[in-house]
């Protein structure tokens, strides 16, 4: 069956932003492959939400014994020591060959350069009360892997963690067969000076960094993307530590104008939803003629991509070609849907550059694709995504800095500001409050 994209116009595009705004949270699901098998390895038909809560608590109570027993039942490895040796991390990026270690230092230094004028050193307020910037303590970055690899995760995660200061970085990543985290992630590690790389995946590593086992130290702050077990273990545990976010199915929404290259649009729109079943690729454009020809070229493309069975199912669900009757009304569609990515393309499109509102991230003319921001253009991948751009940005410095308060009043400052604070006491019915104000009061009035 051809991949093809749905045709739509700006009221029907409304609704389905509407109706994905009623839903909320879309929380990850298994396909009917996924809940056999989890049904397998819990011996019964259960839920994902319930296979999570239940890996969470047994790590909770029973520590590293649980965390070995539900790798090997649910990855199929006997992880007998967890963490990864250094020298063999360095190994492997002696093996890797010339042309991925050049990519990969080129990319860590742009990714670096991009995140150091993030950094805040001074204190923000005035003379008696103040914010101070402090670094975390301890961060747990986790990384997908397993058979596949991801570094560019490994450098999106870990370089703003030490841009900001922090003291003790941990990575996690699911083992492979000989046990041991994806090479390419142990060599990335490697490269950026982690030396705490542990070879755990899913709920039970989220619960490990969360909680702590006998081996692993807990963590003050859990990011990074994952599958369903991962995303809802970071739901579970949030409370007993900070996360990033909730990573939903990638989203990309492209907004067009006459003279845009509709082969590279196309090609921007495949290139996220071979990610997730459940991804999003929109194109807005005010142009009809535009519109027929992105989706011809996206169904050529769709058809041909190797992963096109992904594909597929996610162009059967949140594919489309919006055609509206301005590009102001693409820009105020955008908003509505705030997508992790945003992609402006064609010169009319691209100088309402600075009109954007609630996007993840921007990326602005057709030699900037988003493809790029995931490995070296500078930004964090790790995007805000089903609404949350609305409130947040991409991962940064900022979030792996904590900013507590000070207060330390003169004489003249408590003079002033106490009266103001017995009203306010009174208001509110709080006796013990104005009393501990007034204790103070009456120490201060002259003999």
């Amino acid at each position: 069956m051809s991949i093809e994209l749905a045709r739509l116009d700006a009221t029907q595009f409304r609704s389905l932003i509407a109706e994905r705004e009623r839903e909320g949270f879309t929380a990850p699901t298994l396909d009917d492959a996924g809940a056999r098998r989890l049904a397998a390895v819990f011996g019964r038909p259960i839920g994902v939400h319930d296979a999570v809560r239940g890996i969470v608590a047994d790590v909770r109570t029973r520590g590293d014994v649980a965390v070995r027993e539900w790798t090997q039942r649910i990855d199929g490895v006997d992880v007998a020591e967890a963490h990864a040796d250094c020298a063999a991390m360095a190994r492997a990026w002696d093996a890797l060959e010339q042309p991925v270690r050049n990519a990969l230092v080129a990319a860590a230094n742009r990714i670096r350069e991009f995140h150091l004028p993030q950094m805040e050193t001074a204190d923000r307020g005035f003379g008696s009360a103040w914010l101070r910037p402090v670094p975390l303590g301890r961060v747990g970055c986790y990384v997908p892997g397993g058979r596949a690899a991801y570094p560019s995760t490994v450098l999106m995660s870990v370089i703003p963690a030490q841009v900001a200061g922090v003291e003790r970085i941990v990575v996690a990543s699911p083992p492979g067969i000989d046990g041991g985290v994806h090479p390419l992630v142990a060599a990335t590690a490697h490269l950026l000076g982690v030396t705490e790389v542990i070879a755990i995946g899913g709920a039970q590593a989220i619960a490990a960094m969360a909680h702590g086992t006998e081996s692993i130290d807990r963590v003050d702050k859990i990011v990074g993307p994952g599958n369903a077990f991962v995303t809802l273990a970071k739901h579970e545990v949030f409370g007993s530590v900070g996360i990033d976010q909730l990573a939903g199915p990638s989203e990309i929404l492209v907004i067009a104008s006459a003279g845009a290259n509709p082969g590279l649009i196309a090609a921007d729109l495949v290139s996220q939803l071979e990610h997730d079943p459940l991804a999003w690729a929109i194109c807005v454009t005010d142009d009809a003629g535009l519109a027929g020809a992105v989706a011809t070229d996206f169904a050529t493309a769709a058809n041909d991509a190797a992963r096109s069975e992904v594909i597929g199912i996610a162009a059967g669900r949140h594919a489309a070609v919006v055609v509206c009757e301005s590009l102001r009304d693409g820009i105020t569609l955008a908003a509505g849907f705030a997508p992790e990515h945003l992609s402006l393309q064609g010169e009319a499109s691209e100088a309402l550059r600075d009109e954007v509102r609630n996007a993840g991230a921007v990326f602005v003319g057709s030699l900037s694709p988003v493809s790029i921001g995931d490995y070296v253009a500078g930004p964090n991948h790790t995007l805000p995504t089903q609404g949350a751009a609305r409130y947040r940005g991409p991962l940064a410095v900022m979030d792996f800095l904590r900013w507590p308060s000070f207060v330390q009043l003169t004489d003249a400052d408590f003079d002033t500001v106490a009266p103001v604070a017995i009203a306010l006491a009174q208001a509110e019915g709080l006796q013990a409050h104005e009393t501990a104000l007034r204790a103070r009061t009456r120490m201060r009035e002259p003999a």
